[in-house]
């Protein structure tokens, strides 16, 4: 038997529900302005006869069909991933353009992809890695990651047979250029590749020379320098492609060796997308060193070893 309580309340719920009919019955366009989420809500719930009183939509039947002129069926891309390895100092990453004119015969990304096109056609080719390497600096270790976009390839079932192939041609290819790890990806593994460009370290090695007498301290003040944050402004070399501004790099490391009085080889551990040539430079990392540790230091750099 149902109690009076409990009676009440149903009773009281009842009469809930009929006041959020009616409202929404009569329901008005909110004054404020709301999101995009209450927006829909409020239209979903507003009823068709009430829609129609407020907007006046009037939909015509069309007298006339359609007409199609043309179908065109375009497969979604291929990705082709793997890593490089650069031993040639006068071999750039991409195709280096300036104003119209190439300015260097060949570069990473065509001698990569030349061999790829031949074997999977497509419409366009897309080349992205992992970061880049100056013209003048060879990428050696276990190679930089890269990704090519096969845009509407015209084959899309590739085994590993496959890649084992086009890797061989592309190694037979050039003598400046190692491909490794070639092999077919999807479009979210590929998304590694761009969040690890920011996250990783790398180390480089330059021979420097210096017109003061090197002395002990100055060298033992560059080992013992760490997390050094410098500020670095997009080269002009690269204004072409990449926007001017100034941004912040830190030298994780250092290590200086002395080999004559004038020279000395100098180790770096630095955060991506730190340029040691322009580190190099005395107006910059050079004058915070020699204020911090007192030290008289001007070297510049010769060869960059990497």
């Amino acid at each position: 038997m149902q109690s009076i309580k409990d009676q009440t309340k149903e009773e009281a719920t009842k009469e809930e529900a009929t006041e959020e009919e009616a409202l929404h019955a009569n329901a008005e366009p909110p004054e404020e302005s709301v999101g995009v989420h209450e927006l829909r809500s409020f239209l979903k719930a507003m009823p068709d006869e009430r829609f129609s009183e407020l907007f006046d939509i009037k939909a015509s039947r069309p007298s006339t069909g359609c007409t199609i002129s043309s179908i065109k069926c375009v497969h979604d891309s291929l990705y082709v991933a793997g890593r490089y390895n650069k031993y040639s100092r006068s071999l750039c990453q991409t195709p280096w353009i300036i104003d119209g004119q190439k300015k260097m015969d060949t570069s990473v990304e065509e001698i990569i992809t030349q061999p790829l096109s031949l074997a999977i056609p497509s419409d366009d080719t897309k080349f992205s890695s992992s970061g880049r390497e100056d013209v003048d600096v060879r990428m050696l270790g276990a190679g930089r990651p890269f990704v090519i976009e096969l845009v509407n390839p015209r084959k899309i079932h590739m085994c590993q047979e496959d890649m084992v192939k086009i890797q061989k041609e592309i190694n037979v290819s050039s003598e400046d250029l190692r491909v490794t790890d070639l092999q077919v990806v999807t479009k979210l593994e590929i998304k590694v590749l761009k969040e690890g460009e920011e996250s990783k370290t790398k180390c480089y090695l330059a021979r420097c020379w210096s017109p003061l007498a090197l002395t002990d301290d100055a060298l033992q003040a560059l080992g013992g320098t760490k997390n050094l944050v410098i500020e670095q402004k997009t080269p002009i070399r690269v204004l072409h492609r990449r926007t001017l501004s100034t941004r912040k790099r830190v030298v994780l490391e250092m290590q200086a060796v002395k080999i004559d009085e004038h020279h000395f080889s100098l180790e770096l551990e630095t955060n991506a997308g730190t340029y040691p040539s322009f580190f190099m430079s005395p107006l910059s990392v050079w004058k915070t060193v020699s204020l911090r540790y007192n030290i008289m230091l001007q070297p510049h750099i010769i060869r960059t070893f990497i």
